[in-house]
């Protein structure tokens, strides 16, 4: 059985990116299965470190957006919200150009967190960076937790 409880649409993901950092940085989501959502960034002076190596900020603002979104597909959105309650990443090999893939995995869905499982790989696919993203979900109307 599907992961999704709304089925996801790529072009409708993509379009919600427009006047977002996720448009500034090019994230594009490109793939979905029963078990995983799929996006890229670019590799690029837009997400450099000084050092010409992408940045390890940028990765995980791909990380959070993927396992975000990711979120708010298993839910209700006419009754429920996610937001981040807390993100690590291990950062394992620096990139210079290209796109950065991330695919989000569900460790958890349960009624009130999601933790998800975000690998991130070169467009040559070794590892680059391994996230883990807890998402909080709150009923519309609600504040959400206190970071």
């Amino acid at each position: 059985m599907a992961l999704w409880r709304t089925a996801p649409n790529l072009e409708q993901l993509n379009a919600s990116q427009k006047n977002t950092i996720g448009e500034l940085l090019d994230i594009r989501f490109e793939a979905f299965d029963d078990e995983s959502l799929t996006a890229s960034m670019v590799v690029d002076h837009r997400t450099h470190q000084p050092y010409g190596l992408l940045h390890g900020g940028a990765s995980v603002v791909l990380a959070e957006s993927v396992g975000s979104m990711a979120s708010y597909l298993c839910v209700d959105a006419s009754k429920f919200y996610c937001v981040g309650l807390e993100i690590n990443a291990n950062h394992l090999r620096g990139l210079r150009s290209g796109r950065v893939t991330a695919v989000a995995k569900a460790i958890h869905i349960g009624r009130t967190t999601h933790v998800w499982d975000i690998r991130l790989s070169s467009d040559e696919g070794k590892a680059s960076c391994v996230s883990r993203l807890t998402m909080a979900v709150v009923p519309l109307g609600q504040t959400p937790p206190p970071r």
